[in-house]
Protein backbone atom coordinates (compact mmCIF):
# COMPACT_ATOMS: atom_id res chain seq x y z
CA UNK A 1 0.00 0.00 0.00
CA UNK A 2 1.20 3.57 -0.91
CA UNK A 3 -0.15 6.90 -1.12
CA UNK A 4 -1.48 8.02 2.17
CA UNK A 5 0.82 5.96 4.20
CA UNK A 6 4.69 6.53 4.72
CA UNK A 7 5.12 3.03 5.56
CA UNK A 8 4.61 -0.36 2.91
CA UNK A 9 2.03 -2.56 3.92
CA UNK A 10 2.16 -5.62 1.63
CA UNK A 11 -1.50 -6.37 0.85
CA UNK A 12 -1.04 -9.77 2.06
CA UNK A 13 -2.64 -12.19 4.87
CA UNK A 14 -1.20 -12.44 8.20
CA UNK A 15 -0.22 -16.30 6.86
CA UNK A 16 0.95 -14.47 4.14
CA UNK A 17 3.59 -12.96 6.24
CA UNK A 18 5.12 -15.48 8.27
CA UNK A 19 4.94 -17.47 5.11
CA UNK A 20 7.73 -14.83 3.66
CA UNK A 21 10.17 -15.19 6.92
CA UNK A 22 9.76 -18.95 6.00
CA UNK A 23 10.68 -19.19 2.52
CA UNK A 24 13.82 -16.63 3.42
CA UNK A 25 14.63 -18.19 6.66
CA UNK A 26 13.36 -21.35 6.61
CA UNK A 27 15.47 -22.90 9.10
CA UNK A 28 15.03 -20.17 11.90
CA UNK A 29 13.55 -21.17 15.00
CA UNK A 30 9.93 -18.98 14.85
CA UNK A 31 8.99 -20.41 18.05
CA UNK A 32 10.38 -22.56 21.37
CA UNK A 33 7.96 -24.12 24.12
CA UNK A 34 9.98 -26.30 26.46
CA UNK A 35 12.79 -26.39 24.86
CA UNK A 36 11.62 -27.34 21.64
CA UNK A 37 12.12 -25.81 18.72
CA UNK A 38 10.42 -25.43 15.46
CA UNK A 39 11.95 -24.19 12.83
CA UNK A 40 9.82 -21.42 10.00
CA UNK A 41 9.70 -24.21 7.74
CA UNK A 42 8.15 -26.84 10.41
CA UNK A 43 5.60 -24.00 11.50
CA UNK A 44 4.27 -23.31 7.89
CA UNK A 45 3.55 -26.49 7.86
CA UNK A 46 1.52 -27.09 10.98
CA UNK A 47 0.03 -23.87 9.78
CA UNK A 48 -1.08 -26.17 6.49
CA UNK A 49 -1.94 -29.10 8.40
CA UNK A 50 -4.49 -27.46 10.69
CA UNK A 51 -5.89 -25.09 7.39
CA UNK A 52 -6.41 -28.50 5.92
CA UNK A 53 -8.35 -29.92 9.15
CA UNK A 54 -10.50 -27.25 9.61
CA UNK A 55 -11.00 -27.13 5.84
CA UNK A 56 -12.10 -31.10 5.90
CA UNK A 57 -14.67 -30.46 8.70
CA UNK A 58 -16.86 -28.03 7.00
CA UNK A 59 -15.07 -24.47 7.90
CA UNK A 60 -14.99 -22.09 5.18
CA UNK A 61 -14.17 -18.17 4.47
CA UNK A 62 -15.64 -16.29 7.09
CA UNK A 63 -16.60 -18.68 9.95
CA UNK A 64 -15.43 -18.42 13.12
CA UNK A 65 -13.91 -20.81 15.46
CA UNK A 66 -12.82 -19.88 19.36
CA UNK A 67 -9.60 -20.23 20.40
CA UNK A 68 -9.70 -20.18 23.94
CA UNK A 69 -6.32 -21.66 24.67
CA UNK A 70 -2.85 -20.46 26.68
CA UNK A 71 0.44 -19.74 24.83
CA UNK A 72 1.23 -23.22 23.13
CA UNK A 73 1.97 -24.95 19.77
CA UNK A 74 -1.39 -25.37 19.35
CA UNK A 75 -3.49 -22.28 19.89
CA UNK A 76 -0.17 -20.90 16.77
CA UNK A 77 -1.28 -23.47 14.96
CA UNK A 78 -4.93 -22.80 14.55
CA UNK A 79 -4.74 -19.16 15.01
CA UNK A 80 -2.43 -18.84 11.66
CA UNK A 81 -4.37 -22.18 10.03
CA UNK A 82 -7.88 -20.47 10.34
CA UNK A 83 -6.15 -17.37 8.51
CA UNK A 84 -5.29 -19.15 5.50
CA UNK A 85 -8.10 -20.51 4.78
CA UNK A 86 -10.14 -16.90 5.27
CA UNK A 87 -11.74 -18.34 9.11
CA UNK A 88 -12.13 -16.45 11.61
CA UNK A 89 -10.20 -16.59 14.95
CA UNK A 90 -12.56 -15.44 18.18
CA UNK A 91 -9.64 -15.57 21.07
CA UNK A 92 -11.20 -16.11 24.45
CA UNK A 93 -9.11 -16.34 27.96
CA UNK A 94 -9.76 -20.05 28.80
CA UNK A 95 -10.22 -18.64 32.23
CA UNK A 96 -13.04 -17.04 31.61
CA UNK A 97 -16.42 -17.84 33.43
CA UNK A 98 -19.01 -20.22 32.17
CA UNK A 99 -21.59 -18.00 31.31
CA UNK A 100 -18.76 -15.81 29.76
CA UNK A 101 -18.03 -18.24 27.38
CA UNK A 102 -21.28 -18.96 26.38
CA UNK A 103 -21.99 -15.69 25.79
CA UNK A 104 -18.35 -15.56 23.71
CA UNK A 105 -19.69 -18.43 21.34
CA UNK A 106 -23.28 -16.66 21.17
CA UNK A 107 -22.01 -13.43 20.08
CA UNK A 108 -19.49 -14.62 17.79
CA UNK A 109 -21.60 -17.41 15.99
CA UNK A 110 -18.29 -19.33 16.18
CA UNK A 111 -18.57 -23.08 15.03
CA UNK A 112 -16.03 -24.75 16.64
CA UNK A 113 -14.19 -24.25 20.14
CA UNK A 114 -10.62 -25.51 20.63
CA UNK A 115 -9.62 -25.55 24.15
CA UNK A 116 -7.22 -27.48 26.45
CA UNK A 117 -8.56 -30.61 28.16
CA UNK A 118 -8.04 -28.94 31.56
CA UNK A 119 -10.59 -26.23 30.41
CA UNK A 120 -12.94 -28.75 28.67
CA UNK A 121 -15.84 -29.69 31.37
CA UNK A 122 -16.39 -25.77 31.49
CA UNK A 123 -16.65 -25.93 28.10
CA UNK A 124 -18.96 -28.69 28.26
CA UNK A 125 -21.05 -26.82 30.52
CA UNK A 126 -21.27 -23.27 29.00
CA UNK A 127 -22.27 -25.26 25.38
CA UNK A 128 -25.64 -25.96 27.83
CA UNK A 129 -27.00 -22.49 26.96
CA UNK A 130 -24.95 -21.66 23.21
CA UNK A 131 -27.79 -21.28 20.88
CA UNK A 132 -25.98 -23.25 18.30
CA UNK A 133 -24.12 -26.51 17.27
CA UNK A 134 -20.59 -26.29 18.61
CA UNK A 135 -17.67 -28.70 17.81
CA UNK A 136 -15.24 -28.83 20.77
CA UNK A 137 -11.34 -29.45 19.48
CA UNK A 138 -9.49 -31.09 22.80
CA UNK A 139 -5.81 -30.13 22.58
CA UNK A 140 -3.63 -31.86 25.07
CA UNK A 141 -0.55 -30.31 26.62
CA UNK A 142 1.80 -33.27 26.81
CA UNK A 143 1.53 -33.82 23.39
CA UNK A 144 3.79 -30.92 22.52
CA UNK A 145 6.34 -31.42 25.97
CA UNK A 146 9.58 -33.08 25.14
CA UNK A 147 9.76 -36.94 26.71
CA UNK A 148 11.14 -36.06 30.39
CA UNK A 149 8.43 -33.39 30.72
CA UNK A 150 5.39 -35.28 28.82
CA UNK A 151 5.73 -38.28 31.22
CA UNK A 152 6.23 -36.02 34.69
CA UNK A 153 3.13 -33.84 33.37
CA UNK A 154 0.68 -36.68 32.96
CA UNK A 155 1.71 -37.86 36.69
CA UNK A 156 1.18 -34.79 37.89
CA UNK A 157 -1.49 -33.11 36.23
CA UNK A 158 -2.32 -34.77 32.36
CA UNK A 159 -3.75 -37.79 34.15
CA UNK A 160 -6.83 -36.04 35.13
CA UNK A 161 -8.13 -35.25 31.58
CA UNK A 162 -7.12 -38.08 29.86
CA UNK A 163 -11.17 -39.16 30.11
CA UNK A 164 -12.01 -36.28 28.06
CA UNK A 165 -13.43 -35.44 25.52
CA UNK A 166 -16.27 -37.45 26.02
CA UNK A 167 -19.35 -36.82 23.99
CA UNK A 168 -20.00 -36.79 20.27
CA UNK A 169 -19.46 -33.43 19.45
CA UNK A 170 -15.97 -33.31 20.91
CA UNK A 171 -12.90 -34.46 19.09
CA UNK A 172 -8.93 -34.67 20.04
CA UNK A 173 -7.13 -32.06 18.69
CA UNK A 174 -4.24 -34.80 17.50
CA UNK A 175 -6.92 -37.18 15.54
CA UNK A 176 -8.92 -33.01 14.19
CA UNK A 177 -5.49 -32.88 12.51
CA UNK A 178 -5.17 -36.61 10.39
CA UNK A 179 -8.84 -35.82 9.37
CA UNK A 180 -7.47 -32.76 6.83
CA UNK A 181 -4.14 -34.70 5.54
CA UNK A 182 -5.93 -35.74 1.75
CA UNK A 183 -7.70 -32.14 1.64
CA UNK A 184 -6.71 -29.06 -0.60
CA UNK A 185 -6.23 -25.58 0.44
CA UNK A 186 -7.97 -23.02 -1.74
CA UNK A 187 -5.66 -19.96 -3.04
CA UNK A 188 -5.10 -17.49 -0.47
CA UNK A 189 -7.41 -14.40 -0.85
CA UNK A 190 -6.18 -11.02 0.58
CA UNK A 191 -9.43 -8.74 1.47
CA UNK A 192 -8.22 -5.45 3.34
CA UNK A 193 -11.59 -5.30 5.26
CA UNK A 194 -12.33 -9.06 5.88
CA UNK A 195 -12.39 -9.61 9.17
CA UNK A 196 -9.26 -11.73 10.47
CA UNK A 197 -10.02 -12.31 14.00
CA UNK A 198 -11.92 -10.75 16.96
CA UNK A 199 -10.73 -10.18 20.06
CA UNK A 200 -12.95 -9.30 23.28
CA UNK A 201 -12.65 -6.10 25.23
CA UNK A 202 -14.52 -2.81 26.90
CA UNK A 203 -15.32 -0.49 24.08
CA UNK A 204 -16.14 2.96 25.19
CA UNK A 205 -19.29 2.17 27.43
CA UNK A 206 -17.17 -0.75 29.30
CA UNK A 207 -19.26 -3.52 28.31
CA UNK A 208 -17.37 -6.97 27.13
CA UNK A 209 -17.50 -6.56 22.99
CA UNK A 210 -16.58 -8.32 19.79
CA UNK A 211 -13.56 -5.97 18.44
CA UNK A 212 -13.21 -7.27 14.58
CA UNK A 213 -9.76 -6.59 13.47
CA UNK A 214 -8.29 -7.31 9.91
CA UNK A 215 -5.26 -8.34 8.24
CA UNK A 216 -4.27 -5.23 7.77
CA UNK A 217 -4.74 -3.92 11.32
CA UNK A 218 -2.21 -6.90 12.15
CA UNK A 219 0.21 -6.36 9.54
CA UNK A 220 0.48 -2.58 10.01
CA UNK A 221 0.70 -2.70 13.71
CA UNK A 222 3.48 -5.28 13.51
CA UNK A 223 5.28 -2.95 10.88
CA UNK A 224 4.70 0.03 12.60
CA UNK A 225 6.18 -1.54 15.95
CA UNK A 226 9.03 -2.70 13.97
CA UNK A 227 10.16 1.12 12.34
CA UNK A 228 9.45 2.52 16.13
CA UNK A 229 11.58 -0.15 18.01
CA UNK A 230 14.11 -0.55 15.06
CA UNK A 231 17.02 -2.63 15.50
CA UNK A 232 15.45 -4.55 18.26
CA UNK A 233 13.78 -6.95 15.53
CA UNK A 234 15.56 -8.52 12.97
CA UNK A 235 16.26 -12.06 12.66
CA UNK A 236 18.26 -14.20 15.04
CA UNK A 237 16.97 -12.51 18.29
CA UNK A 238 14.57 -14.43 20.63
CA UNK A 239 11.52 -12.96 22.66
CA UNK A 240 9.82 -14.04 26.29
CA UNK A 241 6.36 -14.53 25.00
CA UNK A 242 4.66 -14.37 28.37
CA UNK A 243 2.05 -11.93 27.14
CA UNK A 244 -1.20 -14.44 26.43
CA UNK A 245 -2.37 -14.81 23.00
CA UNK A 246 -5.68 -13.93 23.72
CA UNK A 247 -5.15 -10.23 24.54
CA UNK A 248 -3.96 -8.23 21.87
CA UNK A 249 -0.58 -7.03 23.33
CA UNK A 250 0.57 -10.84 23.17
CA UNK A 251 -1.11 -11.38 20.12
CA UNK A 252 0.00 -8.63 17.99
CA UNK A 253 3.39 -7.90 19.31
CA UNK A 254 4.64 -10.84 21.14
CA UNK A 255 3.63 -13.26 18.67
CA UNK A 256 2.50 -11.60 15.25
CA UNK A 257 4.99 -9.16 15.11
CA UNK A 258 8.12 -11.19 16.58
CA UNK A 259 7.93 -13.77 14.21
CA UNK A 260 6.32 -11.79 11.48
CA UNK A 261 10.31 -10.61 11.46
CA UNK A 262 11.84 -13.69 12.17
CA UNK A 263 12.54 -13.33 15.67
CA UNK A 264 12.08 -16.48 17.92
CA UNK A 265 9.20 -16.44 20.31
CA UNK A 266 9.38 -18.38 23.32
CA UNK A 267 6.43 -19.74 24.33
CA UNK A 268 5.45 -19.58 28.42
CA UNK A 269 2.11 -20.48 28.54
CA UNK A 270 1.71 -19.20 32.22
CA UNK A 271 3.27 -16.15 34.54
CA UNK A 272 4.69 -16.73 37.84
CA UNK A 273 7.76 -14.67 38.94
CA UNK A 274 9.75 -17.34 39.79
CA UNK A 275 9.12 -19.22 36.35
CA UNK A 276 9.88 -16.23 34.80
CA UNK A 277 13.32 -15.51 36.14
CA UNK A 278 14.17 -18.94 35.13
CA UNK A 279 13.52 -18.17 31.64
CA UNK A 280 15.34 -15.06 31.36
CA UNK A 281 17.95 -17.31 33.25
CA UNK A 282 18.28 -19.99 30.86
CA UNK A 283 17.08 -18.70 28.06
CA UNK A 284 18.63 -14.76 27.53
CA UNK A 285 15.58 -13.46 25.54
CA UNK A 286 17.24 -10.61 23.91
CA UNK A 287 13.71 -8.63 23.82
CA UNK A 288 11.08 -9.26 26.87
CA UNK A 289 7.63 -7.21 26.42
CA UNK A 290 5.15 -7.36 29.04
CA UNK A 291 2.54 -5.67 31.33
CA UNK A 292 4.36 -3.43 34.84
CA UNK A 293 3.16 -5.79 37.22
CA UNK A 294 5.42 -8.61 35.42
CA UNK A 295 8.44 -5.89 35.14
CA UNK A 296 8.13 -4.78 39.04
CA UNK A 297 8.37 -8.31 40.10
CA UNK A 298 11.75 -9.12 38.52
CA UNK A 299 13.06 -6.60 41.22
CA UNK A 300 12.08 -8.68 43.96
CA UNK A 301 13.55 -12.14 42.97
CA UNK A 302 16.06 -13.41 44.41
CA UNK A 303 17.76 -15.65 41.91
CA UNK A 304 18.32 -12.39 39.64
CA UNK A 305 20.65 -10.69 42.22
CA UNK A 306 24.06 -10.10 40.69
CA UNK A 307 22.91 -11.98 37.20
CA UNK A 308 24.17 -10.03 34.41
CA UNK A 309 21.39 -9.46 31.51
CA UNK A 310 23.27 -7.80 28.83
CA UNK A 311 22.22 -9.97 26.64
CA UNK A 312 18.76 -7.96 26.64
CA UNK A 313 18.62 -4.88 23.93
CA UNK A 314 14.36 -3.85 24.47
CA UNK A 315 12.20 -3.86 27.24
CA UNK A 316 8.76 -2.70 26.45
CA UNK A 317 6.22 -2.36 29.08
CA UNK A 318 2.67 -2.19 28.32
CA UNK A 319 -0.86 -3.32 28.78
CA UNK A 320 -1.62 -0.72 32.01
CA UNK A 321 0.13 2.63 32.96
CA UNK A 322 3.80 2.70 34.10
CA UNK A 323 4.09 4.61 37.01
CA UNK A 324 7.28 6.81 36.73
CA UNK A 325 8.08 5.76 40.44
CA UNK A 326 8.37 2.22 38.72
CA UNK A 327 10.15 3.34 35.60
CA UNK A 328 12.65 4.77 37.79
CA UNK A 329 13.28 1.58 39.62
CA UNK A 330 13.63 -0.70 36.78
CA UNK A 331 15.93 1.73 34.83
CA UNK A 332 18.03 1.14 37.84
CA UNK A 333 17.96 -2.26 37.82
CA UNK A 334 18.42 -2.88 34.56
CA UNK A 335 21.40 -0.67 34.95
CA UNK A 336 22.87 -2.66 37.77
CA UNK A 337 22.30 -6.03 35.78
CA UNK A 338 24.61 -4.74 32.77
CA UNK A 339 21.60 -4.40 30.53
CA UNK A 340 22.85 -1.07 29.01
CA UNK A 341 18.65 -0.24 28.06
CA UNK A 342 15.67 1.20 29.73
CA UNK A 343 12.27 0.36 29.95
CA UNK A 344 10.34 1.89 27.09
CA UNK A 345 6.50 2.49 27.38
CA UNK A 346 3.69 1.78 24.87
CA UNK A 347 0.57 2.76 24.67
CA UNK A 348 -2.66 1.35 22.66
CA UNK A 349 -5.85 -0.31 22.80
CA UNK A 350 -7.44 -3.86 21.45
CA UNK A 351 -9.18 -1.32 18.96
CA UNK A 352 -5.98 -0.59 17.49
CA UNK A 353 -4.72 -4.23 18.17
CA UNK A 354 -2.55 -3.16 20.94
CA UNK A 355 0.68 -0.58 20.56
CA UNK A 356 -0.06 2.41 19.04
CA UNK A 357 2.37 5.34 20.46
CA UNK A 358 5.81 4.31 22.52
CA UNK A 359 8.64 6.19 24.43
CA UNK A 360 11.53 6.55 22.04
CA UNK A 361 14.58 4.86 22.98
CA UNK A 362 16.81 6.80 25.53
CA UNK A 363 14.56 9.79 25.28
CA UNK A 364 11.62 9.09 28.16
CA UNK A 365 10.01 12.29 29.28
CA UNK A 366 8.53 11.64 32.83
CA UNK A 367 5.05 10.97 32.78
CA UNK A 368 5.17 10.75 28.73
CA UNK A 369 3.79 7.35 27.03
CA UNK A 370 5.53 8.43 23.83
CA UNK A 371 5.12 9.34 20.24
CA UNK A 372 2.42 8.10 17.88
CA UNK A 373 3.88 5.50 15.73
CA UNK A 374 4.45 6.62 11.89
CA UNK A 375 1.12 6.47 10.26
CA UNK A 376 -0.71 7.03 13.42
CA UNK A 377 -1.58 10.33 13.83
CA UNK A 378 -3.19 11.37 17.36
CA UNK A 379 -5.38 14.36 18.62
CA UNK A 380 -6.65 15.38 21.84
CA UNK A 381 -10.25 16.55 21.65
CA UNK A 382 -12.67 18.06 24.18
CA UNK A 383 -14.47 14.98 25.18
CA UNK A 384 -16.53 13.25 23.13
CA UNK A 385 -16.13 16.40 20.48
CA UNK A 386 -14.66 16.98 17.50
CA UNK A 387 -12.93 20.19 19.09
CA UNK A 388 -8.90 19.96 18.90
CA UNK A 389 -7.80 21.76 22.94
CA UNK A 390 -4.55 23.30 22.91
CA UNK A 391 -1.06 21.36 23.35
CA UNK A 392 -0.89 20.88 27.73
CA UNK A 393 -4.77 21.12 28.32
CA UNK A 394 -6.12 17.55 28.69
CA UNK A 395 -8.68 15.97 26.72
CA UNK A 396 -10.34 13.01 25.09
CA UNK A 397 -7.28 11.31 23.01
CA UNK A 398 -8.58 10.06 19.58
CA UNK A 399 -6.92 8.51 16.96
CA UNK A 400 -6.58 8.00 13.39
CA UNK A 401 -4.19 4.84 11.10
CA UNK A 402 -4.36 2.00 9.82
CA UNK A 403 -4.33 -0.44 13.05
CA UNK A 404 -7.92 0.68 13.67
CA UNK A 405 -10.30 -1.73 13.74
CA UNK A 406 -13.14 -2.45 11.86
CA UNK A 407 -15.69 -2.39 14.12
CA UNK A 408 -17.67 -3.91 17.03
CA UNK A 409 -19.11 -7.08 16.15
CA UNK A 410 -23.01 -6.88 16.75
CA UNK A 411 -23.02 -3.53 17.68
CA UNK A 412 -22.98 -1.08 15.22
CA UNK A 413 -24.45 1.51 17.76
CA UNK A 414 -20.88 0.98 19.74
CA UNK A 415 -19.19 0.96 16.58
CA UNK A 416 -20.89 4.56 15.54
CA UNK A 417 -19.74 5.77 18.62
CA UNK A 418 -16.47 4.38 18.94
CA UNK A 419 -15.23 5.66 15.08
CA UNK A 420 -16.37 8.67 14.07
CA UNK A 421 -15.86 10.27 10.39
CA UNK A 422 -14.48 13.88 10.97
CA UNK A 423 -14.44 17.21 8.96
CA UNK A 424 -10.93 16.10 7.37
CA UNK A 425 -12.56 13.23 5.92
CA UNK A 426 -10.73 10.73 8.08
CA UNK A 427 -12.48 8.32 10.73
CA UNK A 428 -11.03 8.79 14.15
CA UNK A 429 -11.21 6.31 16.83
CA UNK A 430 -12.36 8.05 20.31
CA UNK A 431 -10.50 5.89 22.51
CA UNK A 432 -12.29 6.63 25.74
CA UNK A 433 -9.21 8.13 27.61
CA UNK A 434 -8.36 11.19 29.05
CA UNK A 435 -4.37 12.81 28.16
CA UNK A 436 -2.46 16.08 26.53
CA UNK A 437 0.11 16.35 24.26
CA UNK A 438 2.97 19.11 24.26
CA UNK A 439 4.52 20.60 21.38
CA UNK A 440 6.87 18.33 20.74
CA UNK A 441 4.26 15.94 19.80
CA UNK A 442 4.73 13.66 22.77
CA UNK A 443 1.49 12.34 24.74
CA UNK A 444 0.52 12.27 28.45
CA UNK A 445 -2.21 9.61 29.43
CA UNK A 446 -4.01 10.70 32.50
CA UNK A 447 -7.08 8.20 32.87
CA UNK A 448 -9.97 6.28 31.49
CA UNK A 449 -12.96 8.20 30.52
CA UNK A 450 -14.95 4.87 30.27
CA UNK A 451 -15.35 2.49 33.90
CA UNK A 452 -12.71 0.08 33.63
CA UNK A 453 -10.02 -2.19 35.94
CA UNK A 454 -7.05 -2.85 34.55
CA UNK A 455 -5.33 -5.55 36.77
CA UNK A 456 -1.83 -7.43 35.48
CA UNK A 457 -2.90 -6.16 32.10
CA UNK A 458 -6.45 -7.93 31.89
CA UNK A 459 -9.27 -5.47 31.44
CA UNK A 460 -12.09 -6.34 33.92
CA UNK A 461 -15.66 -4.79 34.03
CA UNK A 462 -17.05 -3.69 37.36
CA UNK A 463 -20.53 -3.44 35.83
CA UNK A 464 -20.20 -7.23 35.22
CA UNK A 465 -18.95 -8.32 38.65
CA UNK A 466 -22.16 -5.86 40.04
CA UNK A 467 -24.88 -7.24 38.43
CA UNK A 468 -23.49 -10.73 39.77
CA UNK A 469 -23.28 -9.26 43.38
CA UNK A 470 -26.29 -7.71 43.12
CA UNK A 471 -28.13 -10.88 42.13
CA UNK A 472 -27.06 -12.56 45.47
CA UNK A 473 -29.98 -12.91 47.70
CA UNK A 474 -27.82 -11.43 50.61
CA UNK A 475 -27.13 -8.15 48.92
CA UNK A 476 -29.26 -4.65 48.20
CA UNK A 477 -26.71 -3.29 45.92
CA UNK A 478 -22.92 -3.04 45.13
CA UNK A 479 -19.94 -1.33 43.46
CA UNK A 480 -16.65 -2.75 42.05
CA UNK A 481 -13.79 -0.68 42.19
CA UNK A 482 -10.04 -1.05 41.47
CA UNK A 483 -7.39 -0.42 44.43
CA UNK A 484 -4.07 0.32 43.57
CA UNK A 485 -1.71 -2.73 44.07
CA UNK A 486 2.03 -3.05 43.87
CA UNK A 487 2.06 -6.56 42.22
CA UNK A 488 -1.29 -6.26 39.78
CA UNK A 489 -1.63 -2.85 39.77
CA UNK A 490 -5.29 -2.42 40.38
CA UNK A 491 -6.76 -5.32 42.37
CA UNK A 492 -10.34 -5.87 42.53
CA UNK A 493 -12.94 -4.44 45.71
CA UNK A 494 -16.10 -4.84 45.96
CA UNK A 495 -18.17 -2.66 48.36
CA UNK A 496 -21.37 -4.40 49.10
CA UNK A 497 -24.62 -3.42 51.04
CA UNK A 498 -26.75 -6.17 52.45
CA UNK A 499 -30.12 -6.86 52.24
CA UNK A 500 -31.61 -6.85 55.68
CA UNK A 501 -32.02 -10.12 57.77
CA UNK A 502 -28.36 -10.57 56.65
CA UNK A 503 -25.54 -9.99 58.56
CA UNK A 504 -21.69 -9.48 57.71
CA UNK A 505 -19.88 -12.62 57.91
CA UNK A 506 -17.13 -14.43 56.64
CA UNK A 507 -19.35 -16.96 55.91
CA UNK A 508 -21.92 -14.04 53.61
CA UNK A 509 -18.40 -13.34 51.93
CA UNK A 510 -17.88 -17.22 50.70
CA UNK A 511 -21.28 -17.52 49.71
CA UNK A 512 -21.30 -14.54 47.38
CA UNK A 513 -17.72 -15.52 46.48
CA UNK A 514 -18.94 -19.10 45.52
CA UNK A 515 -21.78 -17.25 43.31
CA UNK A 516 -19.46 -15.00 41.59
CA UNK A 517 -16.88 -18.03 40.69
CA UNK A 518 -19.85 -19.52 38.28
CA UNK A 519 -20.09 -16.30 36.12
CA UNK A 520 -16.95 -14.39 36.32
CA UNK A 521 -13.31 -15.22 35.30
CA UNK A 522 -11.37 -15.79 38.14
CA UNK A 523 -9.01 -12.99 37.24
CA UNK A 524 -11.26 -10.69 37.35
CA UNK A 525 -13.05 -12.26 41.01
CA UNK A 526 -12.53 -9.55 43.84
CA UNK A 527 -9.89 -9.75 46.19
CA UNK A 528 -11.99 -7.72 48.89
CA UNK A 529 -15.33 -7.79 49.83
CA UNK A 530 -15.90 -4.74 52.22
CA UNK A 531 -19.36 -4.19 53.97
CA UNK A 532 -21.04 -0.79 54.24
CA UNK A 533 -24.17 0.07 55.76
CA UNK A 534 -24.85 2.73 52.69
CA UNK A 535 -23.03 4.43 49.95
CA UNK A 536 -21.93 7.78 48.60
CA UNK A 537 -24.49 8.34 45.95
CA UNK A 538 -24.84 11.33 43.13
CA UNK A 539 -27.43 13.64 42.50
CA UNK A 540 -29.20 11.25 40.42
CA UNK A 541 -29.13 8.58 43.00
CA UNK A 542 -26.60 6.13 41.42
CA UNK A 543 -23.86 5.12 43.42
CA UNK A 544 -20.76 7.96 43.33
CA UNK A 545 -17.77 5.20 42.84
CA UNK A 546 -15.54 7.56 42.30
CA UNK A 547 -15.77 8.61 45.73
CA UNK A 548 -14.90 5.19 46.84
CA UNK A 549 -12.03 5.57 44.75
CA UNK A 550 -11.13 8.36 46.18
CA UNK A 551 -11.47 6.80 49.56
CA UNK A 552 -9.52 4.02 48.89
CA UNK A 553 -6.57 5.87 47.33
CA UNK A 554 -6.71 8.03 51.17
CA UNK A 555 -6.70 4.40 53.02
CA UNK A 556 -4.18 3.40 51.47
CA UNK A 557 -2.09 6.23 51.76
CA UNK A 558 -2.56 6.14 55.20
CA UNK A 559 -1.93 2.11 55.37
CA UNK A 560 1.01 2.06 52.91
CA UNK A 561 3.24 -0.49 53.43
CA UNK A 562 0.76 -3.14 54.95
CA UNK A 563 -0.35 -6.37 53.61
CA UNK A 564 -3.67 -7.34 52.18
CA UNK A 565 -4.85 -10.91 52.97
CA UNK A 566 -6.66 -11.55 49.37
CA UNK A 567 -9.79 -13.73 49.29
Amino acid sequence: MNGKYKLDYPEKTMFQMIEMISEEYPDEPAYEFFDIKTSFRDFVEKIEDAAKAFRANGIRKGDRVTICMPNCPQALNAFYGLNRIGAVASMIHPQSAQSEITFYLNDSGSKMILVLDMFYAKVEAALKDVDHPVTVLVARMQNELPIHLKALYIAKEGRKYLGYPNTDHAVLWSKFLRSGWTEELPKIEYEGDRTAVILYSGGTSGKPKGIELTDLNFNSCAIQARDAIDEEFRVGLSCLGCMPIFHGFGLGINIHAIMMHGVCCVLMPTFNPKSYADMLIRKKPNIIAGVPTIFEALLHIPELEGFDMSFLIGMFSGGDTLSVELKHKIDKFLDEHNAGIQVREGYGLTECVTASCLTPKNTFRDGSIGLPFKDTVYAIVKPDTDEVVPNGEEGEIIMRGPSVMKGYLNNPHETDRALRRLADGNIWLYTGDLGRMDDDGYVYFSQRIKRMIISNGYNIYPGQIENVIDGCAEVAYSCVIGVKDPRRMHRVRAYVVLNEGYEPSEETKMSIMEQLAVHVASYALPKEIIFKESMPKTLVGKVAFRVLEEEAEKELAETSGQEVTDL
